[in-house]
């Protein structure tokens, strides 16, 4: 079963002459294990697809399913649920608190959610090592270099077991070499964790490490691409 699914989504912002319409008519599906690159000027949508995807806006039409869930019929507080326990973000300005160590920020996840201690220290040890930063765990993100407060971004990410994984832009403040670097983390980490994960981005680099490639122009969707093969949209 597809981790997330979404049918024909479309969000418009306004109404009558001033309407925009951010997404219109858009389907796709994420499998488990499954790296997926979406790719875009901007404003085409990217960032509004990402939103419904997550949960954090709701379509003017159109369904996102998580598993057999339905989140656009949701409760807020039932959202809120399933953004907390359930899916995973990193985001291009890394989103740390400044006055909490790597392992606190990795941390504060799973306080929200109410973990226990012990369980909390072993998780956070568990995904601090996991991206490499095992010996950095008492540094605060000003002490850190971007990438490596990327790693600790994508550690949070993943405090909570998410299904999915929702990355905008995640390289965007970071030299090429080092992107590259957190898009091979961001792919190892998927792939060994049999979680999704819809990474936006500009940069034509990181497709060759997607295992499949979404273009959006305009609010459509109107290529797909796997490892071997481009299917054009219906528009």
């Amino acid at each position: 079963m597809s981790i997330i699914r979404a049918e024909a989504l479309t969000r418009v912002f306004g109404a009558g002459d001033t309407a925009v319409h951010a997404l219109t008519d858009v389907s796709l599906a994420l499998e488990p294990g499954e790296l997926v690159v979406l790719r875009g000027p901007s404003g085409s949508g990217k960032t509004t697809l990402l939103n419904l995807l997550g949960g954090l806006d709701r379509p003017t039409s159109g369904t996102v399913w998580l598993g057999e869930r339905d989140l656009s019929t949701m409760s807020e507080n039932d959202l809120v649920e399933v953004r907390r326990r359930e899916l995973g973000y990193v985001f291009q300005s890394f989103g740390l608190i400044p006055v909490l160590s790597a392992a606190e920020n990795v941390e504060v996840p799973l306080r929200i959610v109410g973990t226990d201690a012990s369980a909390r220290d072993t998780r956070v040890s568990e995904l601090l090592a996991l991206v490499g930063l095992g010996q950095h765990a008492e540094q605060r993100p000003a002490e850190l270099s971007g990438g490596q407060q990327q790693r600790v971004g994508i550690a949070r990410a993943l405090a909570n077991h998410p299904r999915l994984i929702i990355a905008d832009e995640p390289t965007g403040q970071l030299d090429s070499a080092t992107a590259a670097t957190m898009m091979d983390l961001i792919g190892e980490l998927v792939h060994s964790q049999g979680v999704a994960a819809i990474v936006s981005t500009h940069d034509p680099r990181m497709a060759e490490r997607a295992d499949r490639i979404l273009e959006i122009h305009d609010g459509r969707l109107v290529t797909r691409r796997g490892r071997h093969a481009i299917e054009v949209a219906p528009i």
